[in-house]
Parts: structure tokens; C-alpha cells; sequence
């Protein structure tokens, strides 16, 4: 006999599914968060850049002080490094805006992660069930199977026995006839 369909597989299907997408998904925050990794190392090196131009302004500031060079040539260089120090700022800001980024992809892939994780539990719950399951079936269909032998069995005997007492009471009454004549 054959197992009968499993109850819950149309419940299998869609749990095996929604770990497939969820599988998708934590793929696609790990690649989120890279690429968000990777802006943040660039604008840090952007910044980085700005700031060692900042300190090369400010040497070369210190060294013309130094030498007694015209307030008009200090002043503009007072001006340029203003601008450099506004440059500066705006690429720290830009770095800390991508830290925030960085941040929430890794809250979307811990998400992801966690999602993922209990999809998979659910689909190994069913796994442990379905086995559970036709565990249980194949003792039924034995205990079906035995009983039906048993049936088999006992219904084979009975007509076993049926036709073998046609035949001894045949015999029995040969014997007597022979009996009764030579008595």
C-alpha cells in the first residue's frame, strides 16, 4: 500500500518558498552593505585627502609668517584655508552621513539574517513533522496490511476446512458401507 498524500504539503511548498526569498533577500543585504562599506572608504579617503591639503595650507601659512611675507599674501591664504576648512567640513559630514548608511544596512541585513534563520527553522519543523508523519502512516499501513493477512489467513483456513470435511465424511461413509457389508 502507498502512503497517502502528506496534509501539509501545500504548507511545505509555501514554507520552502518563503525561505527561498528569504535566502534572496539576506544575499542582497549582504551586497547592500558592501557597496555601502565601499562608499564610506571612498569618502573617507576623499576627506582623508582634504585634510592632509589642510595641513600643507597651514605649513606653508606658518613658513610664509615665518619669513615676514605681506599681510596681503597671508590674508589671501587666511581666505584659501577658510575655503579648504569649509571643504574639509562638508567631506566629514559626507563621512559621517555614509557611516549612518553603513549603520542601516547592517540593521537591514541583521534583519534579513534573523528572517532568514526562522524561515528555516519552519521548514525544518515540517521536515521533522512529515517524518514523524509517514512514521506514523507506515505503522498504520502495516497494522492494515497484518490485519488483511490475518483475514486472508483465517478465511484461507475456513475454506480449507470446508472442503475437508466433504472429503473425510466421503470417507467415513465408504469405511461404514464397508463395514456394514462384511459384518
Amino acid at each position: 500500500m502507498d502512503l497517502p498524500k502528506y496534509p501539509l504539503e501545500e504548507l511545505a511548498t509555501i514554507k520552502r518558498k518563503k525561505l527561498d526569498e528569504a535566502e534572496r533577500i539576506l544575499r542582497e543585504k549582504k551586497e547592500a552593505l558592501n557597496h555601502e562599506i565601499e562608499k564610506l572608504r571612498k569618502a573617507e579617503k576623499i576627506r582623508d585627502t582634504a585634510h592632509d591639503h589642510k595641513r600643507a595650507k597651514l605649513k606653508q601659512l606658518r613658513e610664509e609668517l615665518d619669513k615676514g611675507t605681506t599681510s596681503v599674501k597671508i590674508q589671501r591664504m587666511k581666505q584659501y584655508l577658510t575655503v579648504v576648512d569649509e571643504d574639509l567640513k562638508l567631506k566629514t559630514d559626507k563621512v559621517e552621513e555614509q557611516k549612518k548608511e553603513v549603520a542601516k544596512a547592517k540593521n537591514q541585513l541583521e534583519e534579513a539574517r534573523r528572517v532568514f534563520f526562522q524561515r528555516q527553522k519552519d521548514v525544518e519543523k515540517l521536515k521533522l513533522h512529515r517524518k514523524e508523519w509517514e512514521k506514523e502512516m507506515k505503522g498504520i499501513l502495516s497494522q492494515k496490511e497484518a490485519l488483511v493477512t490475518d483475514e486472508v489467513g483465517s478465511s484461507m483456513y475456513i475454506i480449507k476446512k470446508q472442503r475437508q470435511l466433504p472429503l473425510i465424511s466421503f470417507k467415513e461413509k465408504k469405511k461404514e458401507r464397508k463395514n456394514n457389508h462384511h459384518g
